[in-house]
């Protein structure tokens, strides 16, 4: 009985990373979460994010900056907020877990922030951008990505102002982040001399548009404004383009990904116009190197859209780690107050965690790839958008 309480004692400790396995300093293992989609139609997004936290994880372990090895925990939440809610939960019961990073979808966060409060564990946001996930006055919760007001109103203004695209119809999905980035879109757009024509919702997972969009062609307008992400942006531009609905079709970020052209086929997404946050990775030299070592880490998906805002919301919780330890409480405040270099640029935080570096880059789909908008034909004129 003593032995068998013995050998339960050293898993024990093994566990919390106190034993000695060899003569020299103990093994000590410390955790960081990642939580986002890796099921369900938005898990191209989320498994780009977790490849980009990875490789953060394997060069901090390579790098001997730490006096312990790093593990990832790493957590799907499946666009699911009681999913994403259980997720967070389980994070925060580890011990050895000291901070988080996570989430694509702005309702899974609300679900999780408070878990993430409550259990005083800093998490810091690299993709929801509802504006709200950062308003809460939670010190525990950080944001690397732009918000959706920060995106819409760049895209606003390039598609009103530069493009003269005056009458839209709003077409949004009814979550949270649809009906955001409706009240986003439609506020910019009028405060431009937009005209609303219409706004319709649509559900998540609807796959027929044919009344709505014969409708709308009745309206003709000059563009289709759509809130929502993928799969059914994707379906809507395929239908879109079969109706003979000849508008501009604009989205931000929640459509971007090679997954949207291949849904909707190229020719249905072509001329389709998006912007993402961040900058062309190719075009500078932290973006270059990103580029070669995830490639050379043998990872099988892209890293899509918010792997780069992954990739940096990890290095900033190893830089606050290694300049105070694995303590959730120094974490917090030593995140907040952080000053560091990215992929994108200098990240520091406002009051209220939200980032103060806002990079956003315009897309137009052109023969079957997402091209960046000064680079493409419709801007240089030889094509037109509609």
């Amino acid at each position: 009985m003593r032995r068998l309480r013995f050998g339960w004692l050293v898993v024990a400790l093994l566990a919390l990373g106190l034993v000695r396995t060899a003569p020299g300093a103990p093994v000590q293992v410390v955790k960081l979460a990642f939580l986002g989609p890796l099921t369900g139609p938005n898990a191209p997004q989320g498994l780009g994010a977790r490849n980009a936290f990875d490789l953060a994880l394997r060069q901090a372990n390579a790098s001997g900056r730490f006096p312990y090895r790093i593990e990832g925990v790493v957590l799907d939440d499946a666009s699911d907020p009681a999913t994403g809610r259980a997720a967070a939960l389980r994070a925060v019961s580890d011990p050895a877990v000291v901070a988080a990073t996570g989430h694509w979808n702005s309702p899974v966060a609300f679900a999780t922030i408070e878990v993430f409060h409550e259990n005083r564990t800093p998490i810091v946001i690299w993709g929801a951008i509802h504006p709200d996930i950062t308003r809460r006055g939670y010190a525990e919760v950080t944001r690397v990505a732009p918000t959706a007001e920060q995106e819409t109103a760049v895209g606003a203004r390039w598609v009103v102002r530069e493009m003269r695209l005056r009458r839209w119809a709003v077409v949004h999905d009814t979550t949270t982040y649809g009906n955001f980035t409706r009240d986003a879109f439609v506020g910019t757009a009028r405060g431009l001399g937009a005209e609303i024509l219409s706004t319709d919702g649509i559900n998540v997972g609807d796959r027929d548009f044919g009344a709505l969009l014969t409708r709308l062609r009745g309206l003709n307008p000059d563009g289709v404004f759509f809130g929502g992400v993928v799969t059914e942006g994707a379906l809507f531009k395929a239908q879109m383009a079969r109706a003979r609905l000849e508008a501009a079709f604009f989205s931000i970020s929640g459509i971007f990904d090679d997954r949207f052209i291949e849904v909707a086929t190229p020719q249905a997404a072509e001329g389709t116009l998006a912007i993402k946050p961040g900058v062309p990775l190719e075009r500078i030299a932290t973006g270059r190197r990103f580029i070669e070592d995830y490639r050379a880490a043998g990872y099988r998906e892209p890293y899509g859209a918010y792997g780069p805002y992954a990739y940096d919301a990890t290095n900033i919780l190893l830089e606050a780690l290694r300049q105070v330890g694995p303590d959730r409480a120094r974490l917090v405040d030593a995140i907040r107050n952080i000053r560091y270099r990215g992929l994108l640029g200098e990240v520091t935080f406002d009051r209220e965690g939200q980032t103060r570096l806002v990079a956003v880059t315009r897309y137009v789909v052109q023969d079957g790839k997402w091209t960046v908008w000064e680079d493409s034909e419709y801007a240089k004129g030889k094509r037109t958008v509609r």
